[in-house]
């Protein structure tokens, strides 16, 4: 089996992508810019089902620089600027809040970042209050924010709390010191439980803790010895992430020794041991890198096949319209994608000119809605019923995904999908090969060098 297994491995271990969307981030376009997201807006406020709101915001600022992030960061030590970031943010929610009908509820808000904590509390009540002058906040709605142990305070705890914030995720990533060595990010578990601590004691209702496996001197063992301690703090959620090292576009994952990045085949391993233990202790294995206690809402979602995919991983909220804010955000509703400019300098320069700093975005097309609904229920509801494709969108499958349905022959083969006459089915080993699984019926996959440079490793 484990010979079989790593032959999988080398056959599919290609770039591509994660699917936090459809199409892909890389398809939007430049000629998608501030005028084209104004518009695309008033059309969406047209329609007259008046869906729920969710909220990104972005907090880009980091104290420290993290060898393996591959988020949209800046580091400085000069709190200064927060200030001045903090104006342009209420800038753009002057902007976008006017054109959104004012009795839409927020049912959703994510704070990430960056670091979200690296604002004081002050700020974060400021933040917090000039955003409910503006947004009908539902009473039962999901408020989560990223935070780092590393450098959070009981106060801005105190602060999220009276602003209603109820859920918490903490990046862990590795308790294990040579790995956090590795990649500069030195946290020790005792100020993490202390996170922990803090925001049970002031009622936080949902606690996810972030881990990457793949990172520099990891071993199966010594994740394993994290995972034990991570079971022993009992998060309602645990994110498991495969590590996207991708230098050509992280210039600063330059500073990981290649050498020490475990081979595909530990990697495997590794995620193998996460789920063997992960499900032992309790958890629900959700989607490809997700794991809930029973009764949290995620594992809720899953087993009534309501689970819904967006750029901050896995969610409850399926039908919401998600509208960023800050800089690099990303917004998607209707048939719209946007994403805000990815430099301070131009965020500053288009909101400052009193206009959106939309930098690229994308229309959907109507192949795009079918490929979309067919690559999210893969992801996460692990199988797709191709009659109810054909119900809702009036095609013939097997006619429609011919390129796909010849492709799925050798995944079946292989022992990664059942596909019937009905339906397709990922198997317990396709999980491990979930993201090659919905590459079957993406049309924008380009060629294997270009894409190469554009995605990390799926296995």
């Amino acid at each position: 089996m484990e010979k079989s297994l790593f032959s999988l491995i080398r056959k599919y271990g290609i770039s591509g992508p994660r699917y936090t969307s459809y199409p892909p981030a890389p398809v939007f376009s430049k000629d998608f810019g501030a005028v084209e997201y104004k518009d695309a807006i008033v059309q969406a406020e047209k329609n007259p089902e008046n869906v729920d709101l969710s909220l990104y915001v972005h907090i880009p600022f980091c104290d420290t620089l993290c060898y393996f992030c591959g988020c949209t960061t800046i580091i400085t030590h000069n709190r200064t600027q927060i200030d001045l970031y903090l104006q342009y943010l209420k800038k753009e929610i002057d902007l976008l809040a006017p054109m959104l009908n004012q009795q839409r509820k927020l049912v959703q808000m994510h704070w990430g970042g960056g670091t979200p904590t690296y604002l004081s509390p002050r700020q974060i009540d400021e933040l917090s209050k000039y955003m409910r002058r503006f947004f009908h906040v539902d009473q039962h709605a999901e408020l989560s924010v990223e935070v780092d142990p590393r450098e959070l305070t009981y106060d801005h705890l105190c602060a999220l709390r009276q602003n209603r914030f109820n859920r918490i995720s903490i990046g862990v990533q590795d308790f294990n010191l040579k790995v956090q060595h590795a990649v500069n990010r030195e946290q020790n578990e005792l100020i993490t439980r202390q996170a922990i601590d803090w925001s049970r004691t002031l009622g936080f209702t949902s606690i996810n803790i972030d881990l990457i496996y793949g990172l520099p001197l990891q071993t199966v063992q010594s994740f394993s010895e994290t995972l034990d301690k991570i079971i022993d703090i009992s998060p309602a959620r645990i994110a498991v992430y495969n590590f996207a090292y991708v230098p050509w576009m992280k210039k600063h994952q330059k500073l990981i020794r290649i050498e020490d990045i475990p081979s595909p085949e530990t990697k495997v391993k590794i995620l193998m041991t996460t789920i063997e233990k992960l499900t032992d202790a309790g958890y629900m294995y959700i989607g490809m890198d997700h794991f809930a206690k029973p009764d949290d809402e995620l594992a809720i979602a899953r087993r009534t096949d309501s689970l819904h995919r967006n750029f901050q991983g896995y969610s409850t909220k399926a039908n919401a319209d998600l509208y960023g804010l800050g800089m690099s955000a990303i917004s998607h509703f209707g048939t719209t994608y946007a994403q805000n400019a990815k430099t301070l300098s131009e965020y500053y320069e288009a909101i400052a000119g009193g206009t959106f700093a939309t930098h690229v975005g994308y229309r959907m097309t109507s192949d795009d809605e079918v490929r979309k609904f067919v690559i999210m229920r893969l992801m996460c509801n692990l199988s797709l019923n191709k009659i109810e494709v054909e119900g809702r969108f009036g095609i013939n499958f097997e006619e429609f995904f011919a390129d796909s349905v010849a492709n799925l022959e050798s995944l079946s083969e292989d022992g990664l999908v059942i596909s019937t006459p009905t339906h397709v089915i990922v198997t317990s080993l396709g999980r491990l090969f979930l993201r090659n699984i919905a590459m079957c019926f993406d049309k924008y996959l380009s060629s294997g060098a270009r894409r190469q440079h554009l995605y990390s490793q799926t296995v």
